[in-house]
């Protein structure tokens, strides 16, 4: 089964600025600015990756307590 976990939109203003916003259901909305797609891009993939590991960590706590429960 596919699920989106992230759409993305990034669009050039006025100034030559670019804008990145990611919309997820866990997160909401988040806006991003840079000069330079490049940039734009490296934060936008860095606040993606931190909010997968944290719930990837929060999964496995999830689990470990389950488990724990399952046991007693």
């Amino acid at each position: 089964m596919e699920e989106t976990l992230y759409n993305i939109e990034i669009h050039k203003d006025e100034e030559g600025k670019f804008l990145g916003k990611i919309f997820s259901e866990v997160d909401g909305v988040k806006e991003f600015k840079s000069n330079r797609l490049e940039d734009l891009l490296r934060d936008i993939t860095f606040d993606i990756q931190l909010a997968l590991d944290e719930f990837s960590k929060r999964s496995t706590l999830f689990a470990d307590e389950y488990q724990e429960e399952e046991i007693r």
